[in-house]
C-alpha cells in the first residue's frame, strides 16, 4: 500500500516589508492607546526609564527570536524552538502561555475595537459586542484567504494609524501644553515602579516576533526574519518613545495615570476651538479602532500558527493541523480561534488583561531566550550575553507584574500542565493495551 501524501505546507509568500508591517501592525495595536495610563501609575515620571528597559528586554527577545527563527522556519514560534532546543515540556509550556494569553489578548483587542466603534457610530455595549464579533469574523475570513491578503490588510491599517501617531507626537512635542499638573506622589513617584511598569509596558511591544509564528511562509527567513523583526522593534520603539514624552509634557504624570484613553485626553488637553478638538477627537479615535483591527488580524494569525505547530506535536487536537489545499493556511487553527475569541467577547469583560497577557509572554520569549541561549553557531549580531540579559530581564519583569495577573496565570499553566500529564498517561496506558 503506497504511504499518504504529506500533508500541505504552508506558502512562502512575505517579503522583509510585508512581515516587518506584520510585526509594527502587532505592537502599535490596543496597546499603545491604553497602556501609557497603568505604566505612569506605577512608574510616575521615571515612565521613560520603563519605556528603555521594557525596550532592552524585547530587543534581547528579537534578537533571540530572530537567530532561532532563520535556524527553524517554520510555523509555532517559541513553541517549535523550545521543542528543539529544551525538550517537550518546556516547548509545551511556551506554546500553552502564547494560546492562552494571546486569546484573552485578542478578545480584549476585539473589544477594544468595539467600544471605539461603538463611540463613533453610538452605539451601545451590546452594539459594541456585536462590532467586535463581527470584526473578528471579517478577520478571519481575511487570513483564511491567505497570508498574502493578511500582508496586505495589515499594510492598509498600519499606515493610515502610523501617520496619526506621528502627527499626534510632533503636536504633543511640539505645542503649547496646557497648564502643568504636578507629577504624582508617594509610590506613583518612586523609581521602583520602574519594574512593574516596564512589565506592563511589555504587552505594547509584545507583538515585535509576530512573524517568526509565519516563519513557514516568509520567503529566504535567514535574511527576512532577523531584519524583520528588528526593524519592526526599532521602529515601534522610536514611535513609543516620542509619544511617551509628549504625553508626560502634555498631561503630566498624574493626569496621564488617571487617563483610561490618554491620546485622546491630549488632544482634549490641546485647547483646541470646539470643532478642532472634536475632529481630533474623531481622528484619534478612528485611528485606535484602526490599530485594533490591525493588531487583532495579526494575532490570529500568530496564535492559529502556533496552534498548529502545537496540534502538529499532538500537544492540541491534531484536527487543528488541517491546512488549506487552496490557500495554504491553518484553516482549522483559523476557525478555532476566532470561536474562542467570539465566545470571550460575548460571555466576558476581558479588557483588562494586559499584566495576565504580559506574564505568558514574557515567560514565552524567557523559553525563547533560554533555547538561544543553547545554540553553538550564532551570528555576530547575536552574542550569547545578549540571550543571557533576555531571559534575566523576562523573569525580573514577569514577577513584579501586579500578582494577581500572576497568580492567575500561574494557575492557566498548572491547568495545561496537569492536562497534558493526563493525555501523556492515558497514551502510555493505551499503548501497554495495544501491546499485549
Amino acid at each position: 500500500m503506497p504511504a499518504a501524501p504529506p500533508p500541505p505546507a504552508l506558502a512562502r509568500r512575505l517579503g522583509t516589508v510585508d512581515a516587518a508591517l506584520i510585526g509594527v501592525g502587532s505592537m502599535v495595536g490596543a496597546g499603545v492607546f491604553v497602556v501609557f495610563a497603568p505604566a505612569a501609575a506605577a512608574a510616575g515620571p521615571w515612565l521613560p526609564g520603563a519605556l528603555l528597559l521594557a525596550a532592552l528586554v524585547a530587543w534581547c527577545n528579537a534578537t533571540s527570536t530572530a537567530q532561532l527563527a532563520a535556524r527553524y522556519p517554520a510555523s509555532g514560534g517559541t513553541y517549535l524552538y523550545a521543542g528543539h532546543r529544551l525538550g517537550a515540556w518546556p516547548a509545551f509550556v511556551a506554546g500553552w502561555g502564547f494560546v492562552t494569553g494571546k486569546t484573552a489578548s485578542a478578545a480584549a483587542m476585539a473589544l477594544t475595537f468595539g467600544l471605539y466603534a461603538a463611540e463613533l457610530t453610538g452605539a451601545d455595549d451590546a452594539g459594541a459586542r456585536l462590532l467586535a464579533v463581527a470584526a473578528i469574523t471579517g478577520l478571519t475570513a481575511v487570513n483564511l484567504g491567505g497570508v498574502s491578503r493578511t500582508a496586505r490588510l495589515t499594510r492598509l491599517l498600519v499606515l493610515p494609524v502610523l501617520a496619526v501617531l506621528l502627527a499626534l507626537a510632533v503636536l504633543l512635542l511640539t505645542g503649547q501644553p496646557p497648564a502643568a499638573v504636578p507629577p504624582g506622589a508617594g509610590a506613583a513617584a518612586s523609581p521602583w515602579g520602574v519594574l512593574p511598569a516596564a512589565g506592563l509596558l511589555f504587552f505594547a511591544f509584545a507583538g515585535y516576533a509576530r512573524v517568526a509564528t509565519l516563519g513557514e511562509e516568509v520567503r529566504d527567513p535567514a535574511r527576512t526574519i532577523p531584519r524583520a523583526v528588528l526593524g519592526a522593534l526599532a521602529a515601534t520603539l522610536l514611535l513609543y518613545g516620542l509619544l511617551a514624552l509628549g504625553l508626560l509634557r502634555f498631561l503630566g504624570t498624574e493626569r496621564l495615570a488617571g487617563s483610561p484613553a490618554p491620546l485622546l485626553a491630549a488632544v482634549r488637553a490641546a485647547g483646541w476651538p470646539e470643532g478642532a478638538e472634536a475632529a481630533g477627537a474623531a481622528v484619534v479615535t478612528a485611528a485606535a479602532a484602526l490599530a485594533t483591527l490591525g493588531a487583532l488580524l495579526a494575532l490570529v494569525a500568530g496564535i492559529s500558527r502556533t496552534a498548529l505547530a502545537m496540534a502538529r506535536q499532538r500537544d492540541l487536537p491534531a484536527g487543528l493541523a488541517a491546512v488549506s489545499q487552496r490557500h495554504r493556511v491553518p484553516w482549522a487553527a483559523e476557525l478555532a480561534v476566532a470561536a474562542v475569541v467570539v465566545v470571550l467577547v460575548l460571555v466576558g469583560d476581558v479588557r483588562t488583561v494586559i499584566g495576565f497577557s504580559s506574564f505568558g509572554v514574557l515567560v514565552y520569549y524567557a523559553l525563547a531566550n533560554l533555547s538561544a541561549l543553547t545554540l553553538a553557531e550564532r551570528p555576530g549580531w547575536a552574542p550569547r550575553a545578549v540571550n543571557a540579559v533576555g531571559l534575566a530581564g523576562c523573569l525580573l519583569l514577569a514577577f513584579t507584574l501586579p500578582w494577581a495577573s500572576v497568580l492567575t496565570m500561574l494557575a492557566v499553566f498548572a491547568v495545561g500542565l496537569a492536562g497534558r500529564g493526563l493525555v501523556l498517561a492515558r497514551r502510555r496506558a493505551r499503548a501497554r493495551a495495544d501491546g499485549r
